[in-house]
């Protein structure tokens, strides 16, 4: 049986860095309020010329060297994204023809928020199994700066500006690569982290814009408890499916929202937590950059090796979910 890779990997941040000392002069917070109840201590953040496309130009061409591919190799590009550079065209026509991609590629953004990298991950594998595409390039890229609303300290402090990719291709080699998913959502909590306004339900408008209501909102209470929930009993169904017990994973790579989440994932899953990677200290919540920022950093510092058995696992607004097992 066929199998599908990932080839390469890359990722970009911008160069700015915004850390917890220069918000508290902005907003009534403290680099202890921050760590304490998040675990992050900087964030980047976007240039104003810089958008979503133009990051993830950077991650993809990272992930094309890694891979040793050119653009014009690609024939499925999909970019997961909540801050495309606009509502109409998809993210992913620009970022085509600023890599320049061939024509006939087929190119389509999702939406997923912070789970969108692993959806993307696993249309890609689909799609690559049929045998209608050869290779593909699947980005998280978010600039999340731009929906932040800097006057709220229960938000603005958690999120950053960043990309990710990776190439995938397939090969006749069973059992390495992805060898399973499981993705699912809940739109019961579509309400527990959301942008109200900019959409058909409620258009821009005057008093949109006067209300803050283009910002992100968060009941920051119900996304812990819905984030824990999930992201172990997706982890759990992923390691019963391929009868996998704790010890046998080498890395969890879990999406970086805030530190108790994933302090409470491992305690749940009887994991120790330096099989955890964590890096939003330095970057903050990224959404779909977050998984593949943390896959290229993992990856070029050593923490991934061949014959690894890797976990990936993320939760999203919508409430949206997912897990991954790939075998390096």
């Amino acid at each position: 049986m066929a199998s599908v890779i990932i080839a390469g990997v890359g990722s970009y941040a911008p160069e700015r860095i915004l850390t917890n000392e220069e918000l508290s002069k902005m907003v009534d917070t403290t680099d202890e309020w921050i760590r304490t109840r998040s675990g992050i201590g900087e964030r980047h953040i976007a240039a104003g010329n810089e958008a979503c496309s133009d990051m993830a130009v950077r991650a993809a061409t990272a992930a094309l060297a890694d891979a040793k591919m050119n653009a014009s190799d690609i024939d499925l590009l999909i970019i997961a994204t909540c801050t495309p550079d606009m509502p109409l065209p998809s993210t992913a026509c620009i970022v085509q023809h600023k890599l320049g991609i061939p024509a006939h590629a087929t190119c389509f953004d999702i939406s997923a928020a912070c789970s969108g990298f692993l959806y993307a991950l696993e249309i890609a594998y689909g799609q690559l199994l049929t045998n209608r595409y050869k290779r593909a390039l699947i980005i998280g890229a978010e600039k999340l700066s731009s929906v932040v609303d800097w006057s709220d300290r229960a938000t603005c402090v958690l999120f950053g500006d960043a990309a990710g990719a990776a190439v995938l291709i397939k090969v006749d080699q069973p059992g390495i690569g992805i060898i399973g998913s499981d993705l699912g959502a809940d739109g019961e909590f579509a309400d527990k982290l959301m942008i109200p306004a900019g959409g058909s339900s409620c258009p821009a408008s005057a008093q949109t814009v006067e209300g803050r209501q283009h910002f992100i909102r968060m009941n920051g209470r119900e996304v812990f408890k819905s984030a824990v929930r999930v992201m172990e009993t997706v982890s759990r169904e992923m390691m019963e499916q391929h009868q996998l017990t704790p010890d046998q994973i080498s890395l969890v790579i879990p999406h970086q929202a805030n530190i108790r989440i994933i302090e409470a994932l491992s305690a749940n899953l009887k994991m120790p937590m330096d099989k955890f990677y964590v890096n939003l200290d330095r970057y903050g919540n990224t959404s779909s950059a977050t998984i593949p920022l943390a896959l290229d950093e993992a990856r070029r510092s050593g923490r991934i090796k061949p014959g690894d058995l890797t976990l990936l696992v993320a939760f999203g607004a919508g409430l949206t979910y997912g897990a991954a097992l790939i075998r390096w």
